[in-house]
């Protein structure tokens, strides 16, 4: 871990209590300062608090999804780092992360090696260049509708899903009229789909 003098603040975001206790538990005994939030409001509400140097998010969450916490902190705070995982999804270009880990094949000590190297570049963020709108990803409901939340207003609204294929789409917020560019994600329905077949 970089040494600085003071502890590296880790941002921890995911909806099961055991696994972000233990993610917890595990950050602190390497020395860095922890705050946990078990969905993606949570987590801006921490940002809200005090800015992390780098967060750790699962993907699938209720409420406000990984992908669209992920796609507000590239547009509100494009210098933190960030580590996604999941068991759900992929680390497809959709995936606005640093780093992508799948859940149950990667080491804690891989994790932490990346956390220090993401630390050490830190620096260098703020002169990345970052897109101009970084697109959601969000789940198609059994209903053929999308639950889409404003990266700008942070509300959600539903658009109807007349879209067959995965795409970049862009809409307009029906609150603030904010443009937001959104993936559909159809990976997830065909994997209920198939879970509840077999």
């Amino acid at each position: 871990m970089p040494t600085t003098g003071f502890n590296y603040r880790v941002l921890v975001v995911d909806d099961d209590p055991s696994i972000l206790q233990t993610s917890v538990l595990l950050l602190e005994h390497k020395g860095y300062d922890v705050r946990a939030a078990r969905d993606g409001f949570a987590a801006l509400a921490e940002l809200r608090r005090s800015l992390p140097d780098v967060i750790i998010s699962d993907l699938a969450m209720p409420h406000m999804s990984g992908f669209e916490l992920l796609s507000t902190v590239r547009r509100r705070f494009p210098h933190i780092p960030v580590i996604a995982i999941s068991g759900d999804y992929d680390g497809s270009p959709g995936v606005i992360a640093d780093v992508f880990f799948s859940k149950a094949q990667y080491t804690v000590e891989e994790l932490f090696t990346k956390i220090v190297g993401l630390l050490e570049q830190s620096p260098l963020r703020p002169f990345l260049s970052k897109p101009e709108r970084a697109p959601v990803w969000i789940p198609r409901s059994d209903s053929g509708y999308f639950v889409v939340t404003c990266t700008e207003c942070l509300r959600s609204f539903s658009i109807p899903d007349d879209h067959p294929t995965t795409e970049l789409r862009e809409t307009r917020c029906f609150f603030c009229d904010a443009p937001v560019r959104y993936l559909a994600d159809l990976q997830a329905i065909r994997k209920k789909a198939k879970r509840s077949s077999g």
